[in-house]
């Protein structure tokens, strides 16, 4: 009778706030609160900001009041702006094929038994690790029309008779940009897809030679199917760093000459400070967003590709 009368005494409970923080999702939860207030106060109220900012005529020095969609109606017939985003597409979709094609070719090499292998390794991170606008003024003085080192060279080796205006005529900016953004980005994509090849298990390739396949069908059939999260995952962060690039295009061109190297960040930039019109440059900053979505939804879709090779549905 005594140990029915024990039995039937309740058991207390912790309370619910108590359990919710000694689990697992709580205490993961409460690790990311600091960082989800970080980017709360410094990513999403400047979005934000900028958002409503497209919707509005402010300007510097001046409250502005609610436009509607007058900013981008405007934008919609503005050559510049077209011209803008022409120039971010080539800049972008070009510079960031030649990152993927030299940063592998990178990977694939400083993955093999060379010698002086790390020192290698550090030296290519070089050009990541420069400052951007220390670079930038770099390929300033490369791509100078008077003393370019290139112009120099060639005109020596008698290729040309006069020095190349790199950065004064159009096409020839915006392929000079191009390659100053890739000789920058290259260490970022070859290190990290590197990172990539030291987790594929030899054992495959060296079960595929024994089949008979050739270097080109482990590569094609093996390495390259097992690397495909890694590629989606650094090229979605290449093109994200490539679009919205600002220092370097500042740096060397200001979107010149005549607007050729003008990328929609830099023409942002130069609508909204120099030009006072902070709801038209607000307005060409949010233009930017479907991109960038565009190119996060690739990643999400290269991420997808991984479960199917795990073997899940």
């Amino acid at each position: 009778m005594a140990h029915d009368e024990a039995a039937a005494v309740p058991v207390p409970r912790r309370p619910a706030l108590r359990r919710f923080l000694e689990s697992r999702n709580g205490l993961g939860l409460l690790f990311m609160l600091p960082a989800a207030v970080f980017l709360l106060c410094f990513l999403t109220y400047p979005l934000g900001l900028g958002v409503w900012l497209g919707f509005t005529d402010t300007k510097i020095g001046r409250t502005g009041v609610f436009v509607g969609l007058e900013n981008y109606a405007w934008l919609f017939d503005d050559p510049v702006f077209w011209l803008s985003v022409f120039n971010t597409l080539i800049y972008t979709v070009v510079a960031s094929i030649a990152k993927f094609a030299l940063g592998l070719w990178l990977a694939l090499l400083l993955n093999r038994n060379l010698p002086m292998k790390k020192f290698f390794r550090a030296v290519i991170l070089l050009p990541w690790v420069v400052p951007t606008v220390l670079s930038a003024m770099a390929f300033w003085w490369i791509f100078d029309s008077q003393f370019s080192i290139i112009s120099w060279v060639l005109m020596k080796w008698g290729v040309i008779s006069q020095p190349i205006n790199f950065l004064g005529d159009p096409w020839t900016a915006r392929w000079s940009v191009i390659a100053a953004n890739v000789w920058r980005g290259i260490p970022f994509v070859a290190i990290s897809l590197l990172a990539g090849l030291q987790t594929i298990p030899q054992s495959l390739n060296e079960a595929a030679a024994i089949d008979g396949a050739t270097r080109w069908q482990m590569f094609t059939k093996v390495t390259l199917p097992l690397l495909t999260p890694i590629i989606a995952v650094v090229m979605t962060f290449s093109v994200l760093f490539t679009f919205t690039d600002f220092q370097l295009i500042y740096v060397l061109t200001r979107g010149g000459p005549v607007n050729a190297t003008h990328l929609m960040a830099t023409l942002s930039f130069q609508r909204a400070i120099p030009g006072g019109q902070l709801g038209e440059g607000a307005a060409i900053a949010v233009a930017m967003i479907p991109f960038l979505l565009a190119a996060i939804l690739f990643s999400f879709f290269g991420l997808q590709r991984r479960r199917w090779q795990q073997g899940n549905d």
